[in-house]
């Protein structure tokens, strides 16, 4: 199918609420709402990459452990937020694909809800818990001090980094795009001067690094907020409005089960990567786990935004039931994603020592560094792959499908981790997940292959019988 020859409605109308869509490609479609989905997520990555900088440069390995070994408790957060913006922003795209606007406000107002429960209920439990997951993967020493002081921070701060991924989320669902990627571009300008503020001037050392955080999300998901209640949006947020819907809540939770489960999975592994790099290393092996996440997370956060990106066209074209446009929308996905995992896969051999060195001028977690990274990430291109296969079945309201990816991959992985170490020693543990997402690949390619042209030949079967 040649992209550039289809021709659908613009998702979002015009916000005065034009009667007439205009036409464009399916390729035009997916670059307008791509290109600000990776410029977001890309910031987004950025301003995390920067936190490790500032933490490498000014704090030492001892920092950059303790990140990472709160990373998954601050990862489940997340991944709460990025729950509702998925589940609720699929179905918000259906509502306005159907031209249902009564639904889509209801799923609006019900986000809104979910936000403020989930983050009370995390407060509580981070508060109740103290260091007990930190305890749990073998923190010790500074390593343990620091990490509780950043981990702190979060705990009352849960509403803001719920809010800050969410939030943009639905904006771009609402049909404005534009907006989320400058909410985003902000929040990160923030966070990166209030990194320098908090940590180089002031010295609050880890504590800074999270102060800068929430409170740059804490601004973001206020002005989403704002968004929301202004004439600009498309689907308004308004006090009369204001009510819980069970129905849709579920519908959101079971949609966007497959965005918390991937952080979730993230969380869990990098939690028993620590484990088993104390256990087979020391903190050092911690710490270039750490930099070498922060070196991965820019094509996780490019992959997220190609999926993300993906999402509004494709739960748009199946409400409008224009099925033709789905493979196609899929296919380019696929295209981009790979290409971009490959480069960076190639720049990783080509030039590992540049790349490192960015975080860090200690020599041996240099060392460590260079050949974890070419280990860990030599397979990095197919988690774009299963990003898109997941986010594929969101778009398509098959959320369970999109979970079973998502606990597939974290079933997989989980055996790898603890069997190859017991032979490979640390480089058993940089192995696990290449290997677990090339095994997961080919358990999927086929299956979303096979849906896919399910999806079409019953569209055909469909226009045959009328």
């Amino acid at each position: 199918m040649q992209t550039r020859d289809a021709e659908l409605p613009v998702l979002g109308q015009d916000q005065k609420g034009s009667a007439e869509p205009h036409n464009e490609s399916v390729a035009r479609a997916f670059w307008r709402y791509t290109i600000p989905a990776v410029a977001a997520m890309m910031v987004n990555g950025l301003y995390q990459v920067v936190d490790g900088v500032f933490v490498g440069h000014f704090i030492g390995s001892d920092g950059l452990a303790a990140v990472n070994i709160a990373w998954p408790v601050v990862g489940l957060i997340a991944g709460l937020g990025t729950l509702v913006g998925i589940g609720a922003g699929s179905l918000l795209s259906m509502f306005r694909g159907a031209k249902d606007a009564v639904q889509a406000q209801a799923v609006l107002t019900t986000s809104v809800w979910l936000l403020l429960i989930l983050a009370a209920t995390t407060s509580l439990a981070l508060y109740a818990s103290g260091t007990l997951l930190l305890d749990l993967q073998g923190a010790s020493g500074d390593v343990l001090r620091f990490g509780h002081s950043y981990l702190s921070v979060f705990g009352w701060g849960a509403v803001a980094t719920m809010a800050a991924g969410a939030l943009p989320m639905l904006i771009r669902n609402d049909g404005s795009p534009g907006v989320a990627t400058r909410l985003l571009i902000f929040g990160a300008v923030i966070n990166i001067v209030l990194d320098y503020v908090f940590i180089v001037l002031l010295q609050w050392q880890l504590a800074g690094a999270a102060w800068a955080s929430v409170v740059s999300q804490s601004l973001v998901g206020v002005l989403a907020l704002r968004y929301f209640c202004s004439a600009k949006a498309g689907v308004k947020l308004t006090a009369a409005s204001l009510r819980f819907c069970f129905n849709l809540a579920g519908r959101t939770l079971v949609q966007g089960a497959s965005g918390l489960v991937m952080f979730l999975y993230f969380a869990f592994i990098t939690a028993l990567h620590n484990k088993q790099l104390l256990m087979y290393g020391e903190p050092l092996h911690v710490a270039a786990f750490a930099l070498i996440g922060y070196i991965g997370v820019i094509y996780y956060f490019f992959a997220e935004g190609v999926a993300s990106g993906m999402q509004p066209p494709i739960s748009y074209y199946y409400g409008a039931g224009q099925i033709e446009r789905i493979s196609a929308t899929l296919k380019l996905a696929c295209q981009v994603s790979l290409s971009v995992g490959l480069v960076i896969v190639l720049c990783l051999n080509l030039f590992p020592e540049c790349i490192v060195s960015l975080f860090s001028q200690e020599k041996a977690l240099l060392n460590e560094a260079q050949k974890g990274a070419r280990l860990h990430l030599s397979m990095v291109f197919l988690d774009g792959f299963i990003f898109l296969a997941a986010m594929y079945y969101v778009a398509l309201d098959q959320g369970a499908k999109s979970l079973l990816i998502s606990l597939g991959n974290m079933a997989i992985q989980v055996p790898f981790l603890f069997f190859l170490p017991e032979y490979l020693g640390v480089d058993g543990v940089w192995l696990s997940v290449p290997v677990s997402n090339l095994v997961l690949t080919l358990i999927v390619a086929p299956m979303l292959w096979r849906d896919v042209a399910r999806l079409r030949h019953g569209r055909a079967l469909s226009q045959s019988q009328h």
